[in-house]
């Protein structure tokens, strides 16, 4: 690149440059109009601005001499510069101004967009980006030079924010976040860069600093514009608010070079960040053997060819390609016999290769030790077929393809192909099927790719099927997809299809790696670990681990990270066939009772960690299947649930039509970490099918315990009627069952039910009766969780005096027992009524200690309401912007877990903050956003909250709205007999 302006000055495609500042002037002029013939008066202008010399035009000619004369000395021919009878020019060719390749490289990116090709489009508007070397044409000082300099600052920076646009979309978020805030520090008032740092955050976990980036630039437009961020600045911030949320030069050998590369496709599509890697392989560290490996139907031949054609002006004596059989109907082909194939290819003549083995192979050498060669060896069984083919000069490329992992071979760079990204898939079908066609249909063409599994065989025969019936629309071919009982039936074309591809495969592991890959195909989808296998098929762990390894090797399981496994779908359709096929059906119920049977051990060990003894207590599980699997797969603990959540709602599904017994074992013991996880779409789910099998089994003890915690969805959503009724059904069968211990915790989750649905007597009814059941029963650690609630009741009801003798009951209580959760709870319930009372500082020790007692148990729910409590003591200190960030804490916590309740508090408190700061605006919205909600559930107390908050915003601009607000909050109050109607009263009184 000969001109270079992005950035400091620059000519003759190095650093060097123009150092004389009139001549850099009227040079960074030509070359902003390059091209064109820029008159003699702008060119003074720009060199003089308003005071130029009676001899500007004769200074000026030196100028243009001395710009030719530094030409020449920089390799420049001086004819670039053009005179003409009105000024002078800069006559540039493609790609010689850096400012010209940046628009063609924006211009690619948008033609891509335009096409929904995502990746390329981020890849060419990454490419002129990178041009970019600092602001266009700095240190030149120029009044015009700036003006015209920063019009391609301006392009540079809605380059950025349209490419930044895309990776967002394409789920890059943290790769962003440093180059936003650098951009955002260097564009302060860019409001479409401050509300992309804010997503890239927040697409992260990190809302606060989303939050605080907004504040940020709130106060600096008001600071430097005197003005309000923009309305979608504005709706963002209100939507993270509420909690709302993608090589030489050739020497000529006497010899004709070998050309035996088979065609490439016209379509290859995508992988460019796999062909980047492997090319710079090449360059970069001297890869003289690479080794690409993966499942069937990944596409591996088709990218070697694509990479070896692309590579082959680098290796101009010989290019070979040579199928050697290792996965196919026909025998691998022997190394003797794919040497003399080779040596064929050379020219060598058929008479004059060698019949004696080694001699061959040595003439192989021979004929390789003077050229430059790139060899393809395509479909290799294992290292002991390609490891003789290897050449011995420093100046070869060898590319070797595979099905297995060719883990014996000690000289080459391993390469597992992964599948094709969504958008490369989107692309691939419309290549195949017709990229109108496929363009019309977005949202399909992403469903059949889905599920093709991303794997390029299977597109491209799906593609295919569309592209010979053309009254099918997508939508049809879903159809078929979804409907077929054999999904791998439907994605075959002609003599080709993924089911043959994937029998290949199968045939050549052992009989044990068979049963296993045929057993895991029972599994529903996700990952698992080696425990699973082991529970399947009932190998000593050593020997799961060995068979998962082969078939680990033949790309038939996938190990995406040390460890943890998991098979493709298209896969798993395959096991599952070759499981139904006749002989193979006997292993199927005992080797699914056994996997169940594991998935509930495993739930039950983990689920002791958390969960505390009296909770447990009215739940005995399953005797363990397998000890030794399950002390190995309890380790995780929380994390095992989280990684598992989806695969244990599918097996909880299926439990029920064939183990129901397993079914409600398996949703309980999931119980509390989907509970605190926010999980609560999978518990619902897991806890109906846990009913109906219990149902199902007239097991009314069970159906109690399923009723029970399903109640407790309802409760956190604040659906407080719907959880009523299904512990009033759940009371019912455990007063049939007698079980004094189960029936006392549904009594009182039946009267936490009624608290907070405003019915405070009828809930210490049901209290009060949970607790003589306890006491007869001498169940303490339960009788603990009772006093919590109780107290909790008296405290929002305003009786602190009563709550704080209870609370530091259930303090002293907790002690004895040595519970950490109930310890957490206790010294936060007391923390709470002393904060209540006015006595703030013990209030404060007391909240911090159960905060870091509720960190360690992991306990989010209870985490955020005392996070509240220490943002409300906060606040009335006067520091509002502490009591927002323990807020926004509270909130995201209980956004996680799901509780509408905490959702609700959180949020007015949050607002709350936010006007006690000043920010009358986002207080006001927050408010009514709340008052929305809590209205369309019914939950009185927060609706009455919030109704305190609009009026608190609106009492020094609208004192009659003010008061409108106030009536109707003191109203509810009044109704749930609670202290905020007092302070409500006062500020009516205020307004006389």
């Amino acid at each position: 690149m000969r001109f270079q302006i992005l950035g400091p000055l620059r000519v003759g495609g190095g650093e060097a440059t123009v150092t004389a500042g009139r001549d850099r002037v009227v040079l960074a002029i030509l070359l902003l109009r390059t091209n064109r013939v820029v008159p003699v008066e702008e060119l003074i202008d720009a060199v003089w601005e308003e005071r130029p010399p009676a001899t500007a035009r004769a200074q000026l000619q030196t100028c243009v001499s001395r710009l030719r004369h530094r030409f020449v000395s920089l390799g420049v021919p001086p004819e670039t510069i053009v005179t003409d009878p009105i000024g002078y020019g800069v006559r540039t060719g493609t790609g010689e101004l850096d400012a010209e390749v940046f628009a063609h490289e924006v211009r690619l990116a948008r033609d891509a967009l335009a096409a929904g090709r995502l990746v390329d489009a981020s890849r060419h508007y990454r490419s002129g980006l990178a041009l970019w070397r600092g602001p266009a044409l700095d240190g030149i000082a120029s009044r015009v030079v700036r003006l015209r300099a920063q019009t391609l600052d301006e392009r540079r920076f809605d380059t950025l924010e349209d490419c930044v646009d895309i990776e967002l979309r394409l789920g890059m978020a943290a790769e962003l976040i440093e180059e936003l805030t650098e951009a955002v520090q260097r564009q302060p008032l860019r409001e479409r860069l401050r509300g992309q740092l804010m997503l890239a955050l927040a697409g992260v976990g990190r809302q606060a600093q989303a939050l605080a980036v907004y504040q940020d630039g709130r106060r600096l437009y008001a600071e430097e514009l005197g003005l309000d961020p923009g309305t979608e600045l504005q709706d963002l911030h209100q939507r993270m608010l509420a909690g709302d949320l993608l090589l030489t030069r050739p020497r000529q050998l006497p010899n004709p070079p070998v050309r035996a590369l088979p065609r490439g496709i016209s379509d290859f599509t995508g992988r460019q960040e796999v062909i980047s890697r492997l090319v710079k392989e090449i360059e970069g560290e001297q890869a003289r053997v690479l080794l690409l490996d993966g499942m069937p139907g990944s596409g591996k031949t088709t990218l070697a060819v694509h990479l070896a054609t692309g590579l082959a002006d680098r290796y101009p004596d010989a290019q070979l390609f040579l199928d050697l059989h290792g996965h196919s109907t026909r025998t691998p082909l022997a190394a003797t016999a794919a040497v003399a194939s080779l040596l064929r290819q050379l020219g060598v003549a058929p008479e004059r290769v060698p019949l004696d083995p080694d001699d061959r192979l040595a003439m192989w050498r021979t004929e390789l030790t003077e050229r430059r060669v790139l060899l393809l060896l395509d479909n290799a069984a294992n290292a002991e077929q390609v490891s003789p083919l290897l050449p011995t000069g420093a100046d070869s490329l060898t590319l070797i393809t595979s099905r297995r992992r060719l883990v014996g071979l000690d000289e080459g760079r391993p390469y597992s192909l992964p599948l094709l990204d969504p958008a490369e898939a989107v692309e691939l079908l419309g290549r195949v099927a017709g990229v109108a066609r496929v363009a019309a249909e977005p949202l399909a063409a992403a469903e059949v790719v889905r599920r093709c599994g991303y794997l390029p065989l299977a597109i491209r025969l799906a593609g295919a099927r569309l592209a010979h019936r053309a009254r099918w629309q997508l939508s049809d071919l879903i159809e078929r997809l979804r409907d077929a009982g054999d999904p791998l039936a439907e994605l075959a074309a002609g003599q080709r299809s993924v089911g043959d591809a994937f029998a290949l495969s199968y045939a050549q592991v052992t009989p044990s790696a068979q049963r296993m890959f045929r057993l895991l195909g029972l599994h529903p989808g996700g990952r698992f670990d080696r425990t699973v296998a082991a529970a399947l098929t009932r190998l000593p762990l050593n020997e799961a681990q060995d068979v998962l390894d082969e078939l680990v090797d033949a790309h038939l399981v996938e190990e995406p990270e040390p460890g943890r496994y998991r098979l493709h779908d298209l896969v798993g359709e395959y096991a599952r066939r070759m499981l139904d096929e006749p002989g193979n059906r006997a292993e199927h119920d005992d080797a699914l009772d056994r996997m169940l049977h594991h998935h509930v051990d495993v739930a039950v060990r983990i689920a002791r960690k958390f969960e505390s003894y009296g909770s447990l207590r009215n739940f005995t599980p399953p005797d363990p299947l397998r000890p030794d699997l399950l002390s190995l797969a309890a380790e995780p603990g929380r994390a095992w649930f989280e990684e598992n959540r989806r695969t244990l709602v599918v097996l909880c599904r299926v439990a029920e039509r064939s183990f129901p017994r397993r079914c409600w074992q398996l949703a309980r013991a999931c119980w509390w970490p989907f509970f605190t996880g926010g999980h609560l779409d999978e518990l619902t789910e897991m806890h109906d099918a846990g009913l109906r099998a219990a149902e199902a089994l007239g097991d009314e003890w069970a159906s109690a315990l399923m009723l029970n915690y399903l109640a407790s969805v309802s409760f956190r959503r604040a659906r407080f009627p719907h959880a009523i009724r299904l512990l009033k059904q759940a009371v019912e069968l455990g007063r049939r069952q007698r079980s004094g211990g189960q029936l006392a915790r549904i009594l009182w989750n039946l009267g936490s039910a009624y608290a907070s649905a405003g019915e405070r007597q009828r809930s210490l009814e049901y209290y009060g009766e949970a607790g003589r059941l306890l006491r007869r029963a001498d169940r303490s650690t339960e009788l603990a969780t009772l006093l919590n609630n109780i107290g909790y009741l008296l405290l929002q009801w305003g009786r602190y005096e009563e709550a704080l003798r209870i609370s530091r009951n259930h303090l002293m209580l907790s002690r004895v027992l040595g519970d950490r959760w109930q310890l957490a709870n206790a010294l936060g319930q007391v923390g709470a009524v002393r904060y209540r009372m006015g006595d703030l500082a013990p209030a404060r020790r007391l909240l911090r200690t159960s905060l870091r007692l509720h960190r360690l148990t992991g306990n989010r729910i209870n985490e955020s309401e005392v996070l509240n409590d220490l943002g409300r003591i906060e606040r009335e200190a006067g520091r509002p912007e502490s009591a927002a960030r323990l807020h926004r804490e509270a909130l995201t916590l209980v956004t996680q877990a799901g509780d509408r309740m905490g959702q609700f508090t959180s949020q007015n408190l949050l607002a709350r903050a936010l006007l006690e700061q000043g920010d009358v605006r986002s207080a006001r919205n927050l408010f009514h956003r709340v008052l929305e909600d809590a209205t369309g559930v019914d939950f009185r107390h927060q609706q009455a909250q919030a109704l305190d908050g609009i009026a608190r915003c609106r009492c020094a601009t609208d004192p009659a709205e003010a008061r409108s607000h106030w009536i109707r909050a003191l109203a509810l109050f009044r109704q749930l007999d609670v202290p905020e109607q007092y302070e409500v009263q006062e500020s009516l009184a205020a307004f006389g």
